[in-house]
């Protein structure tokens, strides 16, 4: 094989299961080289790449109840229900300096998925510098109605989880011929229909296709989902999901049920260490 892809999928503070599995793959000394990130997956794509271990977890037990992290206030406020500003900049910057020199010393082709507003399309971006666009994980972690949108480069974006929440087919366009997805719902999940069609209407009357998207979007997750299954099977895709239900949902503040989510994450990624060590013995893109 000439190319492997690791997909990590979004889900809010389910992102704490994603922290697990990358902090296994550190441990086994596993360092991918292509990376594709969704909302929380993107964010905890960064201290992977950095290799700053149990940085995603202790940030998110140290601040999670911090109400400049995650609050209602915010919402009503400043319009958005996650602290942006605060968990991507002023954490990094100042509370848990983020190693910056050791994240770009690191060569590795990191992809972060946003949703373009104005076409409701999904928007593909590389990240080079992750100071200077920092601003595409913002909008990809940007959840609609309970985030503002984020105006980077001419483009109005939102969570990349509304166009592809789980970017295979994408992968498999770019060239990738094996995949290594983490999912942040266990097996046999399926997305329902949104509910909130009237507050979308209403909140996003100027973006059309967004709002017809995001009336979609259920389905495109069940899509990919059945994909990535289908790749599995044909032992094209190994696939990390939680080994059993997880009771928390995207603004979980309970700091052991998101540490026991972690161990969890941790657990399942070990049990598939053999199996992916068998498709890198295949690749160079996966140095051990």
């Amino acid at each position: 094989m000439k190319n492997i892809q690791l997909i990590l999928e979004g889900g809010g503070m389910r992102g704490a299961y994603t922290a697990g599995v990358l902090d296994c793959f550190l441990d086994n000394q596993m360092y991918f080289e292509n990376i594709i990130g969704v909302s929380a997956g993107a964010g905890n794509a960064t201290s992977y790449i950095s290799r700053e271990k149990k940085r995603a977890i202790e940030s998110l037990i140290k601040y999670s109840g911090d109400k400049r992290y995650l609050s209602y206030r915010g919402l009503i406020k400043n319009g958005s229900i996650f602290g942006m500003d605060f968990i991507f900049k002023e954490i990094p910057e100042k509370l848990m300096p983020f190693d910056y020199d050791a994240f770009h010393q690191n060569v590795v082709n990191f992809e972060v998925v946003t949703t373009d507003c104005n076409t409701g399309e999904p928007h593909y971006h590389k990240i080079t510098n992750l100071r200077k666009e920092i601003d595409y994980i913002i909008a990809s972690s940007s959840l609609p109605l309970v985030s503002q949108m984020v105006r980077v480069d001419g483009l109005e974006l939102l969570d990349g989880g509304i166009s592809d929440p789980l970017p295979i087919k994408y992968s498999l366009e770019q060239g990738y011929e094996y995949q290594v997805v983490v999912l942040t719902r266990n097996r046999g999940y399926q997305k329902k229909k949104s509910r909130l069609t009237k507050l979308l209407k209403i909140q996003y009357h100027r973006y059309p296709k967004l709002i017809e998207k995001i009336k979609i979007r259920h389905m495109i997750y069940n899509e990919s989902l059945e994909l990535i299954y289908k790749l599995e099977e044909q032992k094209k895709a190994i696939v990390i999901a939680p080994s059993k239900e997880m009771n928390i949902n995207r603004i979980e503040k309970n700091k052991q049920k998101l540490l026991d989510i972690y161990e969890l994450g941790y657990q399942d990624a070990q049990a598939k260490i053999p199996e992916i060590l068998a498709v890198i013995s295949q690749d160079k893109d996966i140095k051990k």
